[in-house]
């Protein structure tokens, strides 16, 4: 049994706004240890459940913040920028199962330091379903079979899971008060509530489903802004809506999907603003 963990940053408790997720502010290493021992709660638990491997994905920013040294020692860790597919790297047929912990919500939507990939994004859609990062990971573990069993973050992250994927087990570590505060449980609490959840997630493995992606999906992504659009119609085979911001892809399957969406997100940061 091979269980696959992707790990944002924002979602883990006590990391409210910037300067814990941002590896130039002050608070960056007090997040970093933060989101280990998240990582280590959930990692030890599918252990000692008997779970043989577990490879986890550096899923924020640069894609390196989780302490290494510090990791259970049995842990197999992807670190690093420029990866084919991002917060989903090393996900495959192979795993058993899947769990998304520090997640968000996507941009659209009220919760802890939301947003879907970049600022500029106001909403995703795979033919005419809303996504996040979580929606997207999700479709693209479907695509593998793999069901996602575990969702930790905010409750408002929780709310946005549940709504995706039937018998998922959400693990809620923060309850919002706004974008960037938010009613936190302790490290010590965290921890004791990602065992209960990880082990209820794990034992529930035959009963939540893969989220399948449709065949041929279209990817649509509506910019705040219509020179992010104009960056990202820079891509071959995309179209601006009209005048809007909104640009869509045509897809083969998800994973061309989503690979688009990387290039055109990152095309889109390109945008200079007075």
């Amino acid at each position: 049994m091979k269980l696959y963990i992707s790990i944002d940053m924002e979602g883990i408790t006590g990391l409210v706004d910037n300067t814990f997720v941002d590896s130039r502010q002050y608070n960056y290493t007090r997040g970093q240890h933060i989101m280990t021992d998240e990582a280590n709660h959930v990692i030890g638990t599918a252990f000692d459940e008997g779970w043989k491997e577990v490879i986890v994905n550096d899923s924020h920013s640069k894609m390196n913040n989780l302490l290494i040294e510090k990791l259970h020692p049995d842990t197999q860790l992807i670190s690093g920028d420029v990866k084919p597919f991002s917060m989903v790297q090393g996900l495959d047929a192979s795993c058993s199962g899947a769990a998304f912990l520090g997640y968000h919500t996507r941009a659209a939507r009220k919760g802890v330091l939301s947003h879907t990939m970049i600022f500029g994004v106001c909403n995703m859609y795979i033919n005419d379903t809303a996504i996040g990062e979580l929606g997207f990971n999700a479709f693209v573990a479907g695509h593998y079979g793999v069901p996602v069993l575990l969702v930790a973050g905010d409750d408002e992250t929780a709310i946005e899971a549940e709504e995706l994927i039937p018998g998922v087990t959400t693990a809620v570590v923060k309850k919002r008060i706004s974008r960037t505060s938010a009613l936190c449980l302790t490290p010590q609490k965290s921890g004791q509530l990602l065992r209960e959840k990880t082990m209820e997630a794990l034992a529930n493995i035959g009963k939540v489903k893969p989220l399948i992606p449709p065949d041929n999906p279209v990817l649509s992504i509506e910019f705040a802004n219509y020179g992010q659009a104009e960056w990202a119609h820079l891509m071959p085979g995309t179209a601006i809506e009209g005048g809007s911001p909104i640009v869509t892809y045509q897809a083969k399957n998800i994973l061309e999907a989503y690979q688009a969406m990387l290039v055109m997100t990152e095309l889109a940061t390109r945008t200079a603003f007075c």
